[in-house]
């Protein structure tokens, strides 16, 4: 990354990430299709239900796992192999220590937030089932995120991709194996995917362990004060900014639950599709880290700066493209997830239909989001990431409590436009007065 043309670099290091989460994307999509076409509108509802809360685990799981490579990417960058590996030790054993926590603690409240939402009775089981499965895989997860992160800061982005593609493919046989053939419902859906990422990680650490630089010792798991602060003061913040988003999401769930079974069936669908959306803009995200990351450890600022006008421009044309698309094939897309009498399908129909179209609108929000809030991690600031997720929070809340008020349900389409555009605001102001810094600083110390 700290040489070449950085539009190219960044583009053929996103390619590979962007076609890893359209499989992830694809396995998730097959889950709600199978579900909702053989199980119906009522289990499609109950795995909107759980979104927001398995997000508020997930994206902690992920948050850790990106901060935590934000310093491997800068120690590779650097040529600091001692660094790089120590890094990775204290890693290995700070996500143990975050896995058994995460999974005590989520295990301990998932009942007691459902009912805080509101969950509507006729699927609160359905969703109780499919967040204590997903929530037992916890460790797994989070060894498949902390593994193809590693490989990512050190430039590989081929073989998260080949892992998720397998696993896809895994993810969907046992999907249509233990949903349809076994007859296991929902729970059925939750262990093919927890079975995928056990395969994913697999896939992963076997990779990692034939990396040449890659030395551990033992005592590299045993984490310095430094080191432990290091790594900390990077994913915590990643973590609480995800958590600060979920919180803001399970808000808006609680306040789509009153609307009943159909319209949650309906935001669901299109929730689901969601992550199509933004599969690019993670992507870009994740070669924008590790980019910048790299040449900040080489100092090579004006690098850096090429490279983020080369970024905005390619998420700005891709997030116009992927916005066409989903005006042109929104109705068939979201009719894939739905089924039910003739009435149930229309309604709930008609809900996702105008919530697609609504965040398609204002897609290239979202994308300057990723890209800003990446560039920033990569120049070792999680702090204003936490900031802007604090930001997405209060926009989030704010739009889903005052704009139904105003304009019936309709108003809590635009909760999620509103946090965008918030955060975004918040990264981009950010990101140029710190790198604008930085480059004083760098002029001083040629003086």
């Amino acid at each position: 990354m700290t040489s070449g043309n950085p539009a190219k670099l960044i583009f053929s290091f996103a390619i590979p990430l962007m076609l890893g989460n359209v499989f992830q994307q694809l396995y998730t999509v097959v889950d709600t299709a199978i579900v909702g076409q053989a199980l119906g509108v009522y289990a499609l509802a109950a795995m909107g239900a759980a979104d927001w809360l398995n997000w508020l685990v997930l994206g902690m799981v992920q948050g850790f796992a990106q901060g935590f490579s934000i310093y491997m990417s800068q120690r590779f960058g650097a040529d600091d192999r001692e660094g790089l590996n120590r890094s990775i030790g204290a890693t290995v054993t700070l996500v143990a220590v975050i896995s058994v926590l995460l999974l005590v603690v989520s295990q301990a409240a998932v009942r007691p937030v459902l009912e805080i939402m509101n969950t509507p009775e006729e699927v609160m089981a359905g969703a109780l089932i499919y967040l204590r499965i997903m929530f037992a895989g916890i460790p797994i997860i989070m060894a498949y995120n902390v593994l193809a992160s590693i490989l990512r800061a050190l430039g590989d982005s081929k073989t998260p991709l080949y892992a998720m593609v397998i696993a896809s493919v895994l993810n969907i046989v046992l999907d249509l194996v233990f949903v349809i053939v076994f007859h296991w419902g929902i729970a059925g859906a939750v262990i093919a995917t927890v079975m995928a990422q056990l395969f994913a990680a697999v896939y992963c650490l076997r990779a990692v362990m034939h990396i040449e630089i890659i030395k551990l010792k033992k005592a590299y798991f045993l984490p310095e004060s430094f080191m432990s602060k290091r790594l900390l003061g990077l994913g915590l913040p990643v973590a609480v900014q995800n958590m600060i988003i979920a919180v803001g999401g399970i808000v808006v769930q609680t306040v789509v639950n009153r609307y009943g079974v159909l319209f949650v069936a309906g935001f669901t669908a299109t929730n689901k599709l969601y992550g199509i959306l933004e599969i690019a803009a993670t992507s870009f995200g994740y070669a924008v880290t590790t980019y910048v990351g790299q040449n900040l450890g080489a100092n090579l600022l004006e690098r850096i700066r090429r490279g983020m006008r080369s970024a905005t421009w390619i998420a700005l044309l891709t997030s116009a493209v992927i916005t066409a698309f989903a005006f042109v094939s929104g109705r068939l897309l979201v009719g894939m997830f739905i089924s039910g009498t003739p009435e149930e399908v229309q309604y709930s129909m008609e809900v996702a239909v105008y919530y697609l179209r609504v965040m398609a609108a204002f897609l290239s929000v979202l994308y300057m989001l990723h890209i800003y809030r990446s560039a920033l991690m990569g120049l070792g600031d999680t702090i204003t990431p936490m900031a802007s997720g604090i930001m997405e929070f209060v926009m989030r809340i704010a739009v889903a409590l005052i704009l139904p008020a105003v304009m019936g349900q309709n108003g809590i389409y635009y909760a999620e436009i509103a946090a965008w555009a918030g955060a975004a605001a918040v990264l981009v102001a950010v990101y140029f007065v710190r790198f604008n810094a930085l480059r004083r600083g760098q002029t001083k110390n040629t003086l």
